[in-house]
């Protein structure tokens, strides 16, 4: 099988796959990147201390990774996804194959609002493929490198897809769950990074336990309430793609969305945190897309607009925080 993108849970998963025994072909567009996996067999810009199985095999040829493959994972951030799935849907075509597609990206499409299931559909015609699985939950790559027991949900409209998606990727420390709600499983992955940033900020200022559970529990809420407008399971989001995720996400400094929350509660702008991150920070963006998606379904979500505001109004956090805590009292199940 092949799998696109080299980042951190990317290789990682694509080294959970070769441990299962499976043929997996690594796809990076960085040639030194794949040339430092294929003989040194580590991943140190995104993996530090690391030994990749010998087994597992990286290309920058997506051509030479994809031939052949029943299954292809994605693994790209949501800013990419729609090139890459273009590139991979031609490729397809190309060669006559039609696997099961799967992805892990947790985000969504800047001004389209599209989720990422949708994009590769638009990219990657129903002809040159089978259905599209989403693979999401609470799963930071550095745990599932040492493995840490860990839980995810496979979610797909064809449970079969998701069945077999289950079957390939658990194991002793690894366990997979199908769920056929896939609007849930991608909103419950993209926003928790938004509360991920929120925590992070509330810990930057000096606030405790108290501050964060509430912020987390508050936070799921606004979670369940934009993926049910676009129709979602609202159990979905007591799942592991959706409160799972969002505990380890809001709690770990594994998370770098939680970090770079922390890092502006303690005065940082968001240029330096962005530039000094070096990874993609997926909850910035999606802080953007899930407020102007909010104001359009009339969805009220009062942390992710103080979080837009702060990040795209350069609002000051502390005054952000105080301007929640006065809104008007109402009811928790509003």
């Amino acid at each position: 099988m092949a799998v696109l993108g080299a980042g951190s849970w990317g290789s990682i998963l694509a080294n959970l796959l070769a441990e299962n025994g499976q043929d997996v072909r690594l796809w990076s567009h960085n040639e030194e990147q794949v040339k430092i996996l294929n003989i040194r067999h580590e991943n140190p810009k995104y993996i530090t201390d690391f030994k990749f199985e010998d087994e597992l095999k990286a290309t920058s040829d997506m051509e030479a990774a994809v031939k052949g493959a029943q299954v292809v994972l994605i693994v790209i951030p949501t800013k990419g996804l729609r090139e890459v799935s273009g590139k991979l849907g031609k490729l397809l075509a190309k060669l006559g194959q039609q696997p099961l597609i799967v992805h892990a990206t947790k985000g969504l499409e800047q001004n389209t609002y599209k989720r990422p299931s949708e994009m590769i559909a638009e990219e990657i015609d129903a002809d040159n493929r089978q259905a599209i699985v989403v693979l999401s939950g609470p799963s930071h790559a550095e745990d599932v490198a040492r493995h840490d027991l860990t839980s995810v949900t496979a979610a797909c409209t064809d449970l079969i897809g998701a069945q077999h998606v289950q079957a390939l990727f658990s194991n002793d420390y690894f366990r997979v769950y199908t769920n056929d709600d896939v609007i849930g499983a991608e909103f419950g992955a993209a926003l928790k990074n938004i509360v991920a940033i929120g925590a992070g900020i509330i810990h930057g200022l000096g606030y405790h336990d108290n501050a964060k559970a509430a912020l987390i529990t508050r936070g799921l809420t606004e979670i369940r309430r934009l993926g049910v407008a676009f129709g979602a399971n609202p159990f979905t989001f007591v799942g592991l793609s959706g409160v799972g995720d969002l505990i380890v996400t809001a709690t770990s400094t594994n998370s770098r969305n939680w970090r770079a929350g922390n890092e502006l509660g303690q005065g940082r702008s968001l240029d330096d945190v962005m530039e000094n991150m070096g990874m993609v920070i997926e909850g910035v963006y999606t802080t953007k897309a899930a407020y102007e998606l909010s104001q359009q379904r009339h969805v009220k979500m009062p942390i992710t607009e103080s979080i837009y505001q702060v990040l795209y109004e350069h609002k000051d956090v502390k005054v952000a925080i105080d301007g929640l805590m006065q809104r008007e009292v109402t009811s928790e199940l509003e």
